[in-house]
This record gives structure tokens, C-alpha cells and sequence, in this order.
């Protein structure tokens, strides 16, 4: 299943439900789409949906890296939502590659992690 993105109106927010396991083809969709947001509406803030994810391909690791290093300020905060262990901490092992503010919140919390993005 690809890769969406789910804009928030007039929030300059957008949610990423990320299923299965990543690979380079979503980042050769999701990147122009977010490229485009940007352009049009400047910074937003970012909540990934992390519920389905099962890991990600080796080759995801470099998209992943390249997309952080590009966007390093168009972002302004990230929610990380999960359920397991290894997905909150990613939060933790992604602050070194951005400037925005980055919070891990449970599944059962998502709608905090929504308004905690419309705070930016």
C-alpha cells in the first residue's frame, strides 16, 4: 500500500499513516507531494502514524536520511505516533537530524499528538 498524505485545512499539518514496511518507492511519492505542500504554504508540522509499520527496507534508510537533511527546516514539529517500543524510540534516535520539535505519543493518544502539531 502507498505512502499518503492526509493534509489538516488551514493548519499547515499533515498526518502520514505509514503501513507494512517502508521502502524507497514511498519516499518517490511522498517526497514531491510534501516538497509541493511546502512550496504552496511554507513549514508544517508532521504526525506519523507509525500503528502498521513492520520496519523498513536497507534502501529506506538512505531516502529517509537524504529527506531529512533536505527538509531539515520546513518542518517544525514531529509527532511520532505508535505502539512499540522500538517506534518511540525513534523519536529519540531522529533529533539529531532535524531542527523541529519531535514527541513520540501513543496510539491511544493521537489526538493529542494532533493538537500538540497545531500548537507550532
Amino acid at each position: 500500500m502507498p505512502i499518503e498524505l492526509k493534509e489538516d485545512d488551514n493548519l499547515n499539518r499533515v498526518s502520514v499513516p505509514l503501513r507494512y514496511k517502508l521502502a524507497k518507492e514511498d519516499y518517490e511519492r511522498f517526497v514531491p507531494e510534501f516538497e509541493r505542500l511546502i512550496r504552496l504554504q511554507g513549514k508544517h508540522g508532521v504526525m506519523f502514524d507509525m500503528i502498521e509499520v513492520h520496519g523498513w527496507k536497507l534502501s529506506t534508510g538512505w531516502e529517509d536520511f537524504k529527506f531529512a537533511l533536505h527538509h531539515f527546516k520546513d518542518i517544525e514539529r514531529i509527532a511520532m505516533v505508535g505502539e512499540k517500543k522500538w517506534q518511540q524510540g525513534m523519536a529519540t534516535f531522529c533529533r539529531p537530524f532535524t531542527s523541529a520539535a519531535i514527541r513520540y505519543f501513543d496510539h491511544a493518544e493521537a489526538a493529542a499528538a494532533r493538537e500538540w502539531l497545531g500548537e507550532a
